[in-house]
């Protein structure tokens, strides 16, 4: 295989490089270990897949975003001025997180675009899906995406290496919720060896993997993130034990408070970074 030892330029050449580079001898999805390859898709009969909604979507390989772009972007002050495509043509710190492969992988297509920019988290309401005999379920109610148990830990240690990468911020209850999956998932041969594979291409690794290093020790970032000057340092005063809504929230730095922190996704409904417009506007 090529030795590139730097980090792929776009996305586009990002999913090239996992395909060819990383990938090539691997041939099942990340969420739900379903058969694939990348030309004729998922074999969903080969891991008991159950559709829930899209088949066209199910029935192709996609590259998820472990942590997603949302939540990569949404900090800068290019999401604030014009969402993802603006942040891909003016801002190179973005363009390397996004094409970052240590946050790619492979998944059946449906279960990539249901997770979208979900938090993860425990699936708890009745309403929650699970897709046949893959044990990944998603739960719109909660705006929570549940992963398997195998991949949970894969999950936090990508979480931790794009935080001290790139400044990605974790709740501390999704801090406490990490640690917890790494214990119960540990650095399996396969992560091992994809991370020393990505590493001959980007230079570097993930230390989380390769190392061991102590998740609460974090290594900030030489390329601070540019933070929104509308987000308050201090929020003490704001709780994630009430979720609420739009119509419940005292200001516009409360709304961003529920949204950054607690990842509560329903205060963004267009995506675009900004919580509860009528308000935050």
């Amino acid at each position: 295989m090529t030795t590139y030892a730097a980090a792929p330029s776009s996305f586009s050449s990002a999913k090239r490089l996992a395909e060819s580079e990383v990938y090539y001898d691997q041939d099942e999805t990340f969420y739900c270990g379903c058969d694939f390859d990348f030309e004729g898709g998922p074999d969903l009969a080969s891991c008991g897949y159950d559709v829930r909604k899209q088949p066209l979507r199910a029935s192709r390989i996609e590259w998820e975003h472990v942590v997603p772009a949302y939540d990569i972007g949404r900090q800068r002050q290019c999401w604030q001025e014009g969402g993802r495509r603006h942040c891909r043509s003016s801002d190179p710190i973005f363009r390397q997180a996004e094409a970052d492969l240590i946050n790619l992988v492979p998944s059946v297509g449906e279960v990539n675009g249901d997770r979208s920019n979900l938090r993860y988290g425990m699936a708890t309401s009745s309403s929650a899906y699970q897709y046949g005999q893959c044990t990944a379920k998603v739960d719109f109610e909660e705006d929570v995406f549940q992963p398997p148990t195998n991949q949970r830990g894969d999950v936090a240690r990508t979480y931790w290496y794009m935080r001290d990468e790139y400044g990605v911020r974790i709740s501390r209850q999704q801090q406490q919720l990490f640690t917890a999956w790494a214990k119960q998932d540990p650095v399996d041969a396969w992560e091992k060896e994809r991370n020393q594979r990505i590493t001959a291409i980007q230079g570097s690794g993930n230390p989380y993997v390769s190392e061991n290093r102590d998740p609460s020790r974090q290594v900030m970032p030489d390329r601070q993130p540019t933070p929104s000057s509308l987000i308050s340092r201090d929020s003490t005063a704001f709780s994630c034990s009430t979720r609420k809504t739009c119509g419940a929230m005292a200001s516009c730095e409360e709304a961003r408070f529920h949204l950054e922190q607690c990842g509560n996704g329903r205060l963004d409904r267009d995506k675009d970074g900004v919580p509860c417009e009528a308000m935050c506007r």
